[in-house]
C-alpha cells in the first residue's frame, strides 16, 4: 500500500505535469537542474537531459541576460526577485515571460537551490503593444483631424462672405469631413476605398446620374482620403454654384489612373455655363489646389476653359497609402 510520501510525491507530480508554466530548478551558480514536464512542453523540450547542466542566461539575450544574472545573485543572497522579458523555447521561438525567481533553503535556512516559476504571458504583451499602438495613432489622428478644422474654420470665417453663407459653407465641409472620418472608421482607420471617397464627397450635391466615373479600385490612407473628400467637396460646390452642376445638361467626370508610378486624377466639366476666370481666388480653390495637392505630397492645377473647369491631381503612387 503506497505510503504517505508517495501519495503526496504523485500528487506533486501531477501539479508539476498540468501545469503549463516553465518551473525549473537551478543549481546556485544559475545551471538548469530540474524542468517540470509542462514547462518542457511550453519550452518545447523533447528530451531534458540534453539542456541539463546548461547556464540558464544562454537562452536570453541582450538586457535580459543581466535581468537573469541579478535574479541568479539575489536568489543566492536569499532574496526573491521578478523581471519579464523575451526568451527562445528550444526550437528558437521567441516568447514574453513573467518571471519569478527564489531561493530553496536548505535545513541551516542557507540557499541550496533556487526555483525559478517562468509563466508565457506572449498573448498578454502582444494585446498591450496592440492597445499602446491603437492609443498612439488614435492621438495622431486626432491633431490631425483637429488641425483640419482649425483650418476650415479659420479659413472660412476670414472669408469675404456673410454670416449665413459662412456657416453654411463651414457646416459642409465639416459634414463632409464627418462622412469621410465615418467610412475611414469602419474600415478601422487603415485604407480606404477611393470610389467610396469619391461617390461619399459629390452625393451631397447631384445625383449619381451627373457624373462619370473611371478608375482602377485603389486604397487611399487616412489622410489621403480626408484630402480628397474635402477637395472634391470644394470643386462640386463650386459645380453647382458657378459650373457644369448650375445647368441640367451638365455633367461632370472624374476619372484616375496609375502609370509609371505616378498617380493622376481628373476632375472635368462639360456641358455648363462659360467658364471665365474668376477675379479672386477663396478658400474653396485653395483647398482644392493647395491642401488637396500638399495631402498627397503632389500637385495640381485648375484651368478654366471655355467648355467648364478642369482640375488635375499628379502624386507618386506611393503617397496614395502613406500617413
Amino acid at each position: 500500500m503506497p505510503t504517505k510520501e508517495m501519495r503526496d510525491a504523485r500528487f506533486m507530480w501531477s501539479l508539476l505535469a498540468a501545469s503549463e508554466d516553465c518551473i525549473k530548478v537551478l543549481n546556485l551558480d544559475g545551471t538548469l537542474a530540474f524542468m517540470s514536464e509542462g514547462g518542457q512542453r511550453t519550452m518545447n523540450v523533447s528530451d531534458f537531459n540534453s539542456i541539463k547542466g546548461c547556464p540558464w542566461p544562454d537562452f536570453w539575450s541582450g538586457d535580459h541576460k543581466l535581468d537573469v544574472a541579478f535574479a541568479v545573485s539575489e536568489a543566492n543572497a536569499g532574496r526573491s526577485s521578478r523581471f519579464q522579458g523575451y526568451a527562445n523555447t528550444i526550437t528558437g521561438r521567441s516568447r514574453y515571460w513573467d518571471v519569478q525567481v527564489s531561493p530553496i533553503l536548505g535545513s541551516d535556512g542557507r540557499p541550496e537551490a533556487i526555483l525559478s516559476v517562468s509563466r508565457d504571458i506572449t498573448a498578454l504583451k502582444e494585446a498591450e503593444d496592440r492597445l499602446r499602438l491603437i492609443n498612439g495613432e488614435t492621438q495622431h489622428r486626432m491633431k490631425n483631424t483637429l488641425a483640419m478644422v482649425r483650418a476650415i474654420a479659420t479659413q472660412t470665417l476670414n472669408s469675404d462672405l456673410d454670416a449665413s453663407e459662412t456657416k453654411k459653407s463651414f457646416l459642409a465641409r465639416l459634414v463632409t469631413l464627418d462622412d469621410a472620418q465615418a467610412m475611414l472608421t469602419k474600415a478601422n482607420w487603415e485604407r480606404a476605398a477611393i470610389y467610396d471617397i469619391v461617390r461619399t464627397a459629390i452625393a451631397p450635391h447631384a445625383p449619381v446620374s451627373r457624373f462619370v466615373i473611371e478608375g482602377p479600385e485603389l486604397e487611399l490612407s487616412s489622410k489621403c482620403a480626408l484630402g480628397l473628400a474635402l477637395g472634391l467637396h470644394e470643386l462640386a460646390t463650386n459645380a453647382l454654384k458657378y459650373g457644369a452642376l448650375r445647368e441640367e445638361s451638365g455633367w461632370i467626370h472624374i476619372s484616375w489612373s496609375v502609370e509609371d508610378e505616378t498617380f493622376q486624377l481628373f476632375w472635368t466639366e462639360q456641358g455648363g455655363p462659360q467658364v471665365a476666370v474668376p477675379s479672386r481666388r477663396g478658400f474653396g480653390s485653395r483647398i482644392i489646389e493647395q491642401a488637396l495637392a500638399g495631402y498627397f505630397n503632389g500637385a495640381s492645377t485648375i484651368t478654366y476653359e471655355p467648355h467648364g473647369l478642369k482640375f488635375v491631381l499628379n502624386a507618386p503612387a506611393e503617397q496614395l497609402t502613406m500617413d
